[in-house]
């Protein structure tokens, strides 16, 4: 892949603007940047909060601590600081952090003015059980009520194109809206003022998504917003780096055309981009010494004239912070620094890492497997391998005590009960990853690399 992702045709202007590195040094807060949706007018900041990382009171979040309860005073105070620092875009959904994302945000959102922030959620109508007209509407009201409110400003088909149940991603999407009536309800509450924006998030199948794009330009279905992945590795490898995504490039060149407004997910690529190898760092650096990878992929993700918010699930103060001032206000990436971007997603698309943004959907495993972070912890192999490039003046032993360290700490990280070998291909996960990811065939595969690394000891 060479040349520039095309992004930057999209760019308002062409001007010059978390890793283990320090972030940009004294850097002082000037507006957000607000983009304006074209259906309503809305003024909305171009960081959206992601609340399905909320902080726990054991620490970490609920995917790490299930059974710990949110931190609702944690919560209170970073919704406190967003909406003091013009953050005004909040996403939740009735499947996040365990089910308790809505209640949490309803409270501490209606501790200020109910229009001083735009609440969106989603219709994450998954598991079969919930497919009937009665049990989605219920769901639907349900979000009003934790989220203590009359309305709501977005709302999404939860991941359209995704499979579900014994059914394909079209199959499941006519199963989840279609069949039982529900589009159809939810048209109706539209223009009865209790959802202000309809639209979705993708995943999957792609004849799904452009078949609802078919309906919007036949006038069947308005769309007034649509929820993609988009980072630079995603924009041009997406399908390369998992068959079974889309390029980012294509989904967001196809709402740019119709005009309808994007909305970002996964701007770090579940972290992924937040911590990158040093051979990376090192170029990054190059063209700016101060700028952390988290910054280079949140501008590169809020660029485009059409993405109307970027989300972002942030589980700790100085995550919400740091992106704040990234986006406060906004310098859009410039033609060189995409030139950039793209030659480090050729490399990064050459790691073969596993394209997992652990959004834990696929947990829990019945045989106790940690999914995610052995997804997390091998594609940081790859990264350290990656720069392991045997340097002058390396040594063998120096080589071999990398990877027993890289041994030592899968075992820490991950119990032995719970590692990729204990995998029995059950096919439980498949139906639950948005990514569409061959989890069984994935943990052979670590399996086997982890093997591969013992033989070399």
């Amino acid at each position: 892949m060479v040349g520039t992702s095309t992004l930057l045709t999209a760019c308002r202007k062409s001007e010059k603007e978390i890793n283990n590195v320090e972030p940009r040094p004294n850097r002082e807060l000037g507006e957000m940047t607000l983009r304006t949706n074209p259906n309503t007018g809305d003024k909305v900041s171009l960081l959206g909060f992601g609340m399905m990382r909320l902080p726990v009171v054991a620490g970490g979040t609920a995917r790490e601590n299930p059974d710990s309860p949110i931190d609702q005073e944690a919560v209170n105070q970073m919704v406190d600081y967003a909406l003091a620092h013009g953050v005004n875009y909040f996403d939740t959904s009735p499947a996040y952090c365990q089910g308790m994302s809505e209640q949490s945000t309803g409270i501490a959102l209606s501790r200020h003015p109910r229009n001083s922030y735009f609440i969106s959620t989603k219709l994450s109508n998954f598991a079969p059980e919930t497919w009937s007209l009665e049990e989605s509407k219920a769901m639907f009201f349900r979000s009003l009520q934790y989220l203590k409110t009359e309305y709501l400003d977005y709302l999404l088909l939860h991941a359209a194109g995704m499979s579900g149940g014994d059914k394909d991603g079209m199959g499941a999407f006519y199963a989840r809206y279609i069949d039982n009536g529900l589009l159809d309800w939810l048209v109706e509450q539209k223009k009865k003022g209790k959802i202000r924006n309809l639209g979705f998030s993708y995943h999957g199948d792609i004849h799904v998504f452009d078949m609802l794009l078919r309906w919007h330009d036949e006038g069947k279905y308005h769309w007034d917003f649509v929820l993609i992945e988009l980072n630079y590795l995603d924009w041009n490898y997406a399908d390369e780096i998992n068959p079974r995504n889309t390029d980012a490039s294509y989904l967001y060149a196809e709402l740019e055309k119709r005009g309808i407004p994007a909305t970002i997910m996964e701007p770090l690529l579940g972290g992924r981009l937040a911590k990158q190898p040093a051979s990376i760092l090192r170029e990054m650096k190059q063209m700016d010494i101060n700028a952390t990878p988290a910054e280079w992929a949140f501008r590169y993700a809020g660029t485009p004239k059409g993405v109307l918010t970027v989300l972002s699930g942030m589980t700790y103060m100085e995550h919400l912070q740091e992106n704040c001032a990234t986006y406060s206000p906004l310098r859009p990436i410039t033609k060189e620094e995409d030139e950039m971007l793209m030659r480090l997603a050729d490399k990064l698309s050459a790691m073969k890492s596993v394209p997992c943004t652990a959004c834990n959907y696929c947990m829990p495993c019945p045989y106790g497997l940690n999914i995610p972070v052995i997804f997390t912890y091998y594609n940081n192999c790859l990264s350290e391998e990656m720069d392991d490039e045997k340097p002058e003046g390396s040594s063998e032993s120096e080589f071999r005590k990398a990877r027993k360290r890289w041994l030592i700490g899968y075992d820490r990280t991950v119990p032995r009960i719970r590692q990729a070998d204990h995998c029995i291909g059950c096919n439980h996960c498949l139906s639950h990853c948005p990514q569409r990811i061959d989890i069984p065939k994935e943990m052979q595969r670590i399996d086997r690399f982890m093997e591969q690394i013992k033989q070399q000891m």
